[in-house]
């Protein structure tokens, strides 16, 4: 069931990722050296890989083996699998 409380950690990592992607930016337009670039890429692209992984974790937990869900599991299962599918192209 999604709470508030449930999406804090995960709203901290996306506020996280868009000031990495700020200072990509800030970089690009300054000019800087390409190293720095590329480090804070890769630094975003492992903040976002760790954000779907919780987002992968967190989702069937809770829209599929949920005690509370009955008609709905079918639905997060389905979310999930297209997910993993879209997340594997």
């Amino acid at each position: 069931m999604n709470t508030h409380a449930n999406h804090q950690p995960m709203l901290q990592r996306v506020r996280s990722i868009g000031g990495q992607v700020q200072a990509i930016e800030r970089v690009l337009e300054s000019g800087a050296d390409h190293g720095k670039t590329l480090r804070l890429v890769a630094a975003t692209r492992r903040a976002f890989n760790g954000l779907l992984d919780e987002s992968i974790q967190h989702h069937p937990r809770e829209h599929v083996a949920h005690p509370a869900l009955s008609d709905a599991r079918p639905v997060g299962l389905e979310q999930l699998l297209g997910a993993l599918r879209r997340y594997g192209k």
